[in-house]
């Protein structure tokens, strides 16, 4: 069920429309649907994200009933199109503000990994996966591990 999720905005004003005219990014950010080193993200945005306090706002779509504190990474509008009938999958369950993908990134993996991941966690749920992943998301943001 599509939803608003709630950020506080970390980008430049007209962002997309930068994403659009510029073919290398746009390239670049198909891959994953992030950036490293995204030149679109403010100064303040960049220690938002650094710190992951730009995922704190999520917690009202939590409370909305719209996510989950654990689960797989929200998708936006663009990546649907991307997935087959495996990856749909993961439109079964609410999406997460922590997940898998979050706690378990030494270094950055590409989207097929990241969707792995989210699938790992579909078939594997339970209670105490999700208590170990809560357990984990700490370190992992004081770290700043995987936060761009």
């Amino acid at each position: 069920v599509p939803f608003y999720a709630w950020k506080f905005r970390t980008m430049v004003v007209g962002a997309d429309q930068r994403l659009a005219r510029d073919r290398r990014l746009r390239e670049r950010f198909a891959a994953t649907y992030k950036l490293v080193d995204d030149p679109r993200v403010t100064r303040m945005g960049r220690w938002l994200r650094r710190t992951s306090l730009d995922e704190l706002p999520q917690l009202i779509n939590v409370l909305r009933g719209e996510m989950s504190l654990v689960g797989p990474r929200p998708i936006v509008e663009e990546e649907l199109r991307k997935y087959g009938a495996w990856e749909r999958r993961l439109l079964c369950v609410r999406p997460g503000l922590t997940g898998m993908w979050q706690v378990l990134r030494h270094h950055q993996p590409d989207y097929a990994q990241r969707v792995s991941l989210d699938m790992y966690y579909i078939d594997h749920w339970s209670v105490g996966l999700d208590l170990k992943i809560l357990l984990r998301t700490l370190p992992s943001v004081i770290a700043g591990r995987g936060a761009y």
